[in-house]
């Protein structure tokens, strides 16, 4: 073979080789690093109620941790179900993360057999956030000003007292429930599309009472424009000393605490799922957020994937023996 000729073979392997390198290059470039674009935070509830409050308040601080804004995008209905499946049906690359209460996680799955979601297998737990005990507060011209008050005016008027709620099945329309097996009353649940709309109508009369989270309502209580008569916690609350736990108000049994929690759609990468446990964490532990938490009547939990992994398992069991009880159905 003559020098040219092998410098013509050469030549034409060496574009070649050039050309497949640059065709290839974009498809061998380093993925980047999570995150690389704004993450969003769905709350299943409308603005207002414990889980859009502790969605924002958690939010504000994750992009120190991140390094990407964290925007809160809002998808009410059934409970909480609409916003979890959305995320559900997310893809598990750790832009698109849920906040909800213990009706998205523990009671949905006892009350509904055609949820349409599991939490055990649908998602990655991330961590149960914060926990509020809920309390009995009615708007301030009802006429009871007391637990005992309200029951002897139920006791007179039976069916006809309004008990708002954030949805069927919420921890507050459970708890409404249970009040009334316990005290052998009975009155009428008005369920709203979340727990904001719900207090929004008892400081407007337009609803009679309600079991809210106390997380909630507190600031409403100190500013006068909701009338507090109980806490549902096993002892009296900082936030409201003066207030009676059910039980030393004469309703034994009636210990409820609701919870908020952060979970992702089931599969995360390990290295994604780390900085978002991480990102959770480090927000929760910000002084000024547990000092906020602290004030709305909130004590910040905080625990691992595994321990929420449990205490969801716990819990679920829990509230399917109360809603089989008490013969409760979505309808």
């Amino acid at each position: 073979m003559s020098h040219a000729l092998l410098s013509r073979l050469l030549s034409r392997r060496t574009a070649l080789a050039a050309l497949s390198a640059l065709a290839a290059g974009p498809l061998m470039l380093p993925a980047q690093a999570y995150p690389d674009r704004p993450i969003t935070v769905v709350v299943p509830f409308p603005p207002g109620g414990a889980s859009d409050s502790t969605a924002r308040l958690i939010a504000a601080k994750m992009p120190e941790t991140l390094g990407q804004s964290v925007v809160i995008d809002n998808r009410p209905g059934a409970n909480g179900a609409t916003g979890a499946q959305h995320v559900k049906n997310s893809p598990a690359d750790g832009y698109t993360l849920l906040v909800g209460s213990i009706g998205v996680f523990a009671i949905n799955p006892a009350l509904n057999p055609a949820l349409g979601y599991d939490p055990k297998t649908d998602f990655d737990l991330i961590t149960v956030a914060v926990r509020t005990p809920n309390v009995l507060v009615a708007t301030p011209s009802f006429p009871a000003n007391s637990v005992k008050e309200l029951v002897d005016y139920l006791k007179k008027n039976p069916d006809k007292v309004t008990f708002a709620s954030s949805g069927v099945g919420s921890s507050d329309h459970l708890t409404a429930a249970l009040f009334w097996q316990k005290t052998g009353t009975s009155g009428i649940h008005v369920p709203y599309k979340g727990g904001g709309p719900a207090i929004g109508d008892l400081i407007a009369g337009h609803a009679d009472v309600s079991f809210q989270n106390l997380g909630s309502v507190a600031n409403h209580i100190k500013a006068g424009k909701l009338k507090v008569l109980g806490v549902t916690a096993a002892a009296r609350n900082p936030v409201l000393p003066d207030v009676p736990t059910m039980k030393e108000a004469g309703v034994d049994g009636l210990d409820v605490y609701s919870w908020q929690a952060a979970a992702a759609p089931k599969g995360l990468p390990a290295d994604v799922k780390a900085k978002v446990v991480k990102a959770y964490a480090a927000g929760l532990a910000a002084p000024d957020v547990k000092a906020k938490f602290n004030e709305m009547g909130f004590e910040v939990v905080a625990n691992t994937p595994e321990e929420f992994a449990a205490f969801q398992k716990a819990e679920e069991a829990r509230w399917r023996e109360v809603v089989k009880a008490g013969n409760i159905v979505t309808q």
